[in-house]
């Protein structure tokens, strides 16, 4: 029922009434944010994931391709050639974002929005997840401002933005034009690593710290945005972490 009131003249609206051009700035959705979303997928994925993924939030009018998935492929190769395939294609090459999403990562439906809001001051910035297990670690490895580069998970601040090493790959924005810097090998991007040294030192690499390493020690930077809370679906045993 409508409320009795006297009705006085201002229809000026409330994002009329509002600085506007501030909470605009930080949205970014006046600039191109064409994005890639790109999947490595065994070729499962759970009803749940499915849900969540079809409410996440894509800025208007934009440019936001797929899922597009890499089936049954070693998960850094599934990385290494469709990002070739992206810098080889003459649209998807003018794509400004590289989107990481995978198979059991639930992402907040502002989530996408939200990292485009601090890739400005990054180069990659991803959300927050854990590994899964009671004993989960935060994806968020490495403090910047300790030397040597080191990869320890770090306690992230609660909903702030955290810069950090490296990332998992779960839900995490990267700027396409990284993986055209020719320091990189091209094709050669990420790489699963687990090897014995000659000098009898033990080497694992995830794809992922194995290309925020390299790409660490090329100078670029990278944060976990903590307000951006990415579930973990382990779906045998139907938890989401």
């Amino acid at each position: 029922m409508t409320k009795p009131s006297i009705l006085v003249p201002n229809d000026l609206g409330i994002h009329n009434s509002s600085d506007y051009t501030s909470r605009l700035e930080k949205e970014k959705t006046y600039r191109d944010l064409s994005t890639i979303i790109i999947c490595p997928t065994r070729g499962y994925i759970s009803a749940r994931i499915v849900q969540n993924w079809q409410g996440l939030i894509r800025p208007m009018n934009q440019k936001v391709v797929g899922p597009i998935f890499m089936e049954g492929m070693e998960v850094g190769e599934a990385y290494n050639q469709v990002i070739k395939m992206i810098l080889e294609n003459p649209d998807l090459s003018t794509f400004k974002y590289i989107l990481t999403l995978e198979e059991d990562n639930a992402p907040p439906a502002d989530g996408l929005v939200k990292l485009y809001e601090s890739i400005d001051v990054y180069d990659a910035i991803g959300g927050l997840y854990w590994t899964k297990g009671e004993n989960g670690q935060p994806m968020c490895y490495g403090d910047p401002k300790v030397m040597p580069l080191n990869f320890i998970p770090q306690i992230p601040v609660a909903d702030t933005i955290n810069p950090c090493n490296g990332l998992g790959m779960g839900f995490t924005l990267f700027r396409t034009e990284m993986f055209k810097d020719k320091r990189f090998k091209y094709g050669e991007w990420f790489k699963t690593k687990q090897e014995v040294t000659p000098e009898g030192a033990v080497q694992v690499y995830t794809q992922d710290l194995w290309f925020f390493q390299r790409a660490r020690e090329l100078g670029y930077k990278f944060a976990c945005d903590a307000r951006v809370r990415v579930g973990h679906y382990d779906a045998v045993n139907q938890i989401m972490w």
